[in-house]
């Protein structure tokens, strides 16, 4: 039998595209320790750019594939699928390397300061151009998703005047702890919490002119010990006010994801939330559209709030369609006694369409971090 090594390999591996990154995945380094037995049994691991990634089998069975075709003599092929989530340099994370060979270290480079955050790789924006779209309920279900496949993963309730993370995680009672002068993030599903609603009675009206506002959501930021993220999500108060001006000016934000409804009035008022984090230079990852339909008894749809308004606001717009989901009493229930939907209902139409939705919002950042012109401290 003829000798198999590990340039063969690779040579078969480099015909292998990354679909989204349309890179080979040997050039993208996501392939590593590649292991030859003398019966000809073939084992390495395909590295990732996010747990998350909805085309992990697709991916598997092209490396597979690639092999038989170059190497006809292997005998078992043992591709174990791992992920190392990307960031772009701008997040300060410790030793991106460019293209170019240029490396940006320890959350400085070109001078600049040292910025926050610096340990969490990706900083997502959950925002609504106005209220009652469910983008709360979104954020949470996003978040429980992300955890669930073994990413790490933050949630900061930044809408101040009507905290939700409490009651949608169940946790009225909790208080975070202070260990050297840092706010220890509550912890449940996998999921770091920090709220305002953690800090005071949930039933007490916070009065707060705007800069009282910025300055607890900094707090959140440089005050709280998130420690190691692949994602760190924000959920913001609806429109466009000074919390997300703050928050796009302060941290390097990924991206922001916009949760609408259907009908034309919901689609007015998210234009305006596109065009606000457009003026200050924040990527667009994607649209959901949240109350898409209403599952009836016999499996039809009724499209309550118009249909695929969201999608067509999306496609105008040049933007990436990250999902529909559907109106599911689970969902609301799931949000009042603390158990989100993925969690509560794991089979129901609206937790796997929040499940499609996640994996979706990860493969939108893994191609925005492998962009040359995404954005970047160094540039």
């Amino acid at each position: 039998m003829a000798t198999i090594d590990e340039h063969q390999i690779l040579k078969a591996l480099s015909t292998v595209l990354d679909p989204d990154l349309k890179k080979d995945l040997v050039s993208l380094g996501m392939i590593r320790g590649i292991s030859v037995t003398e019966g000809g049994d073939i084992s390495f691991q395909v590295v990732l750019t996010t747990p998350a990634c909805p085309l992990k089998d697709e991916i598997r069975q092209s490396c597979i594939d690639a092999i038989r075709a170059e190497l006809p003599a292997a005998e078992r092929i043992d591709v174990e699928m791992t992920a190392e989530v990307t960031s772009s340099c701008s997040h300060g994370h410790d030793d991106h390397h460019h293209e170019d060979g240029h490396q940006c270290s320890g959350g400085q480079c070109g001078g600049q300061e040292e910025r926050p955050l610096k340990e969490v790789k990706n900083i997502i924006a959950v925002a609504s151009g106005k209220g009652g779209v469910g983008k709360s309920t979104v954020a949470v279900n996003l978040a429980v998703s992300l955890a669930a496949t073994g990413a790490s993963v933050g949630l900061v309730d930044a809408d101040l005047y009507g905290p939700s993370i409490p009651t949608m995680f169940g946790l009225h009672s909790e208080q975070p702890k202070v260990v050297e002068k840092m706010l220890q993030p509550l912890e449940k599903y996998g999921v770091k919490l920090m709220s305002i609603g953690f800090l005071v009675e949930t039933d007490t009206a916070l009065i707060w002119r705007g800069p009282m506002a910025s300055s607890a959501i900094k707090q959140f930021i440089t005050e709280v010990a998130w420690g190691e993220l692949d994602y760190l999500i924000f959920d913001l108060p609806p429109g466009t006010g000074d919390i997300q001006l703050t928050l796009a000016q302060t941290i390097p934000l990924t991206g922001a994801v916009i949760v609408t409804t259907p009908q034309d009035v919901a689609l007015a008022d998210v234009s305006k939330a596109v065009n606000m984090f457009a003026k200050v230079n924040v990527p667009i990852l994607g649209v959901i559209e949240n109350m898409s339909w209403y599952e009836l008894p016999d499996g039809s749809r009724d499209y309550l709030f118009g249909q695929k308004g969201g999608e067509r606001f999306a496609k105008a717009r040049g933007l990436a369609f990250l999902g529909s989901v559907p109106i599911n009493r689970s969902v609301g229930e799931g949000g009042d006694s603390g158990t989100p939907a993925v969690i509560g209902t794991p089979d129901s139409s609206a937790a796997e369409a929040f499940k499609s939705a996640s994996k979706e919002v990860a493969r939108q950042i893994s191609i925005a971090n492998a962009s040359p012109s995404s954005s970047c401290c160094c540039s």
